[in-house]
């Protein structure tokens, strides 16, 4: 006979999550769903803004080499990608956790002396 419990681990996705929380230092189930929420809403909007600027630059695909048109825009959506995290982090509630997020990564790309007192 079928058993879907045995086949399926539910518990997984739920282990997983309060491994995040503890990671993070995060409480709640909601914080972690809100943050993965800001990563998956704020790469989708650098990916699609990205285009537009590249377009009023005058680079597209039709007048650049493939490789260079990709190098270009991850280049140009890494950045915006940077700006907005806290700002959409913010429509979430959740502008404490990226900030701290950008500092920490900011500073591992040498970055560190832009939050200096």
């Amino acid at each position: 006979m079928f058993d879907l419990f045995s086949c399926c681990n539910f518990a997984t996705p739920i282990f997983k999550m309060e491994k995040l929380k503890q990671r993070w230092g995060i409480k709640s189930n909601w914080a972690v769903i809100a943050i993965l929420l800001v990563f998956s809403i704020n790469g989708s909007f650098a990916a699609l803004i990205g285009k537009p600027i590249l377009s009023y630059l005058g680079i597209s695909s039709d007048n650049t080499n493939g490789f260079l048109y990709v190098l270009y825009r991850f280049l140009l959506i890494f950045p915006i990608y940077q700006l907005t995290l806290p700002i959409v982090g913010w429509v979430f509630g959740q502008f404490k956790f990226f900030w701290a997020f950008e500092k920490k990564f900011l500073s591992r790309l040498g970055l560190g002396f832009l939050f200096k007192k």
